[in-house]
């Protein structure tokens, strides 16, 4: 309860923050944390996994949102959920680990770059600045009205991260969010007092709610999550949202990335709260429970939610040992809500700019992304550039996609390097006799699969010129899949043709059904299967002395 009650102090202005940046309003964070990090934590495969909204969504969540409203994100939310739950049903739990380390680390630092320029606007108080899809467009905007920099919302901001950084060094147990931005909330109301004319952008200045009476109120609103549909909420530029199959194939790709990034980020999360607390977690019950509070938040208010690694990490350091510890920081969130929700809408924009901002810095890890740098191979380097280049340039998903296309064909270009092959006349380390004039040995070592099957089978089309009988040793061919069986079937119907015989040998239990089920089998006459490499060189010098004879 204790480790609860300290997460919630740390989530209670992180939340509001991602709901800002997200374009949302900051209740709606609230609301995302009290439902979804309840619901997950009863149903997750991670006992100490906090779970709510989370930095590395902004980047997707911000486009919905300008371009559909706030009804259009629930309802993505809502479908992503839904895919989430598919994904933990098949069981596609345990495919994270097939994610390369340089893809997870170039998009993480590329949503970090994006999230932090997105908070320049409100730690300067700029003015007139625009809400923009891309990258450039958000640079493009800032630079041309940097003139308009306020500079007592840049005080506090650069004031709030100066705690954010000191506080953690001199009181490592207090959480620092909480002091900082609250610190910040009490600075700005002595220095109204004091400096005439002075003056921020506040929470209750920026956002209001419809109150009982109908009046619109400053502020975030002192209630519970209540039961609505999505749709039901603002659409575009304030207007209704029109539920129809044309708007939900619109969102289709967006709840996709949702989903995938879900599952990432709550995987990772899972992995890391496993290493720190000895616990050990499952990936599709995980995967499931994401699903389920992914469907049900945006029912209450909310929006995208998924397992929050630093929310995680400061549940376990605090002593958590059960999803309790969730379940009391999303209580801890409902009663604060309830009872502090006029002072909350004095908390300053600059102050939760620079929470973000540090945030995003943390999300960045530098130091990894520059070990990476520096001493990976040069092709794990270049998945890691591109994908993060494009996910500065365009978005998460195609930073994603591009990082792991160019990850899985670097990967197979190594294993292909990796199947090995070898022409071999007279000794043989392997034979207790020399292999017959006329008889050629080409052994095969690795997998015959697209990437290196024609490579392994390029020689055989030009040995028919030198050899009477060919042995092709598969020994060390462990893996064929329907290239490597078409380049195989191509160069037994060239050797056939010229009339050379050939002795196949050490085929694996896996690799000889599946010549057989191809219809690659003995015929008695220019195919032959043995054993091992000793016999098969014996038979192939048979056939050479039979065909002498003959002569």
């Amino acid at each position: 309860m204790l480790a609860g009650l300290v997460v919630g102090i740390v989530a209670l202005p992180l939340s509001m923050a991602l709901a800002i940046a997200t374009g949302m309003p900051p209740q709606n964070g609230l609301w995302t944390a009290i439902v979804a990090g309840a619901l997950i934590a009863l149903l997750g495969g991670s006992r100490v996994q906090v779970s709510g909204p989370t930095a590395a969504f902004v980047v997707i969540l911000l486009p919905i949102v300008n371009q559909h409203g706030p009804a259009g994100l629930m309802l993505a939310t809502m479908m992503a959920g839904g895919l989430l739950c598919l994904m933990g049903l098949a069981g596609l739990g345990r495919l994270i680990r097939f994610i390369p380390y340089p893809v997870t680390t170039g998009f993480t630092a590329g949503i970090a770059v994006v999230i932090a320029t997105g908070q320049v606007k409100d730690f300067l108080g700029l003015t007139g600045v625009e809400r923009h899809e891309h990258f450039h467009e958000v640079v493009a905007d800032l630079l041309a009205h940097v003139h308009t920099v306020n500079w007592n919302d840049a005080a506090i901001g650069i004031g709030t991260m100066v705690l954010l950084v000191w506080l953690p060094r001199v009181l490592p147990r207090v959480p620092a969010p909480l002091l900082a931005i609250g610190g910040a909330a009490v600075a700005v109301a002595l220095l109204r007092h004091l400096i005439p004319g002075f003056d921020v952008v506040t929470i209750a200045q920026r956002f209001s709610f419809v109150g009982a009476d109908g009046a619109q109120v400053p502020g975030i609103p002192p209630w519970p999550p209540q039961f609505a549909w999505p749709w039901e909420a603002s659409g575009p530029n304030g207007r209704p949202l029109h539920l129809d199959w044309d708007l939900v194939r619109q969102l289709m790709p967006s709840a996709i990335a949702i989903a995938l990034l879900g599952a990432i980020e709550s995987l990772l999360s899972a992995v890391a709260s496993d290493a720190m607390s000895g616990h050990k977690h499952d990936p599709d019950a995980e995967l499931l429970a994401q699903g389920t509070g992914n469907l049900v938040a945006p029912l209450f208010g909310g929006f995208a939610a998924t397992g929050a690694i630093a929310r995680t990490a400061a549940n376990v350091r605090a002593g958590a040992r059960s999803p309790i510890a969730a379940v009391v920081h999303a209580a801890f969130l409902l009663v604060a809500m309830l009872t502090l929700a006029p002072w909350l809408g004095h908390l300053p924009l600059a102050a939760m700019a620079a929470l973000l901002l540090m945030v995003a810095w943390r999300m960045s890890d530098l130091r990894h992304f520059r070990h990476v740098l520096q001493t990976a191979p040069r092709a794990d380097v270049m998945v890691l550039l591109t994908c993060f280049l494009l996910t500065v340039a365009f978005d998460m998903v195609i930073g994603v996609i591009g990082g792991f296309v160019l990850a899985s064909l670097l990967f197979l270009q190594r294993i292909a390097e990796m199947t090995g092959t070898r022409l071999v006349r007279g000794e043989h380390p392997q034979l207790r006799t020399t292999i017959p004039p006329g008889v050629l040995v080409y052994e095969v070592d690795g997998p015959l699969f697209f990437g290196a099957a024609e490579k392994a089978m390029t020689t055989l089309h030009t040995i028919h010129r030198e050899a009477r009988v060919v042995v092709l040793d598969l020994e060390g061919v462990l893996v064929v899949d329907a290239t490597g069986l078409v380049n195989l079937q191509s160069v037994l119907d060239r050797l056939k043709k010229s009339a050379i015989p050939v002795v196949l040998t050490g085929l694996h239990l896996e690799v000889g059904p599946m010549l057989a089920k191809a219809h690659v089998a003995e015929d008695g006459a220019t195919l032959f299967f043995r054993n091992d490499l000793q016999a098969g060189v014996e038979f192939a010098g048979e056939l050479v002395r039979k065909a002498n004879a003959g002569r």
